[in-house]
């Protein structure tokens, strides 16, 4: 029997390498999750919860005896920085586009000793956006689109998101923020600039908690966008969105486009 090659005890921060071990095979390395991990389900019942995405058990994590540790982005530099000088290998990834997790997927594979696995389930992916993108290339009009990720202060969506939105056929309206790595970058100040754009389609994805249409459509001024006008908003829910990971590349841009494909079929006005 060969032996595994790669680290055999990972630790995952957030969900989507949880998600993408699991895609390829390879959830027996896996020793430890973050709790707010939904993709696949059974990964829930199957590792221990060690983590949030701003904090982590550092001392349940080192009896896990990990040999690689894998999170995301800036937001957890401290949790890194203490397991590093733990003496444990950590491994943060900081992919922002569709194009960084497609090859986030093969990169994680390379480092889990399946390089190969990877790299076919990364074209899986790709071609499942291509066809996406051919789709909605024939649909009779593209709306403007709003997409919020939080409502207090409010923030405009990521970059992955706006390319998202692009491939199910819509423009999001704020690209010139979407390129921002950083939420903090992304705050509006208050909501004329969205009545200023005045999309057709809001879409919500607020992080950790239930999207309030009602509430939105409710903001001063709001009642002169189309999307509120025509009632065209919408949750996206956070897992399916807001993971650099293989979710929003296949279920959440799948509703996405289901949603402007709705939109593009009814009577223009």
């Amino acid at each position: 029997m060969q032996a595994m090659i790669g680290p055999q005890r990972i630790v995952c921060l957030t969900e989507e390498p949880t998600e993408v071990l699991y895609a390829l095979g390879e959830q027996d390395r896996i020793v430890g999750i973050s709790g707010f991990t939904v993709r696949p389900p059974r990964a829930r019942k199957e590792k221990p919860k060690v983590s949030a995405f701003t904090s982590a058990k550092i001392d349940e994590i080192l009896r896990l005896e990990p040999d690689l540790v894998v999170g995301f982005s800036d937001i957890q530099a401290d949790i890194a920085a203490e397991l590093v000088r733990r003496g444990v290998e950590v491994w943060i990834s900081n992919h922002r586009s569709v194009d960084g997790i497609v090859d986030y997927v093969r990169r994680l594979g390379a480092l889990a000793g399946a390089s190969a696995k990877a790299g076919a389930y990364a074209d899986d992916l790709q071609r499942g956006l291509d066809a996406i993108e051919s789709e909605t290339a024939l649909l009779p009009r593209r709306p403007k689109v709003y997409f919020e990720e939080w409502d207090e202060p409010i923030i405009t969506g990521i970059r992955w998101v706006a390319e998202l939105v692009r491939i199910a056929g819509g423009d999001d309206v704020f690209p010139e923020l979407s390129v921002e790595p950083l939420a903090k970058a992304r705050i509006l100040a208050n909501g004329d600039p969205v009545v200023a754009r005045a999309p057709d389609i809001i879409l919500g994805s607020w992080c950790g908690k239930k999207f309030r249409p009602e509430k939105v459509a409710a903001r001063p001024g709001w009642d002169a966008i189309p999307a509120v006008r025509d009632g065209e908003l919408h949750e996206i829910k956070s897992p399916l969105i807001l993971q650099p990971g293989p979710a929003a590349l296949t279920d959440g841009v799948r509703q996405i486009a289901g949603i402007i494909r709705a939109w593009s079929e009814k009577p223009s006005r």
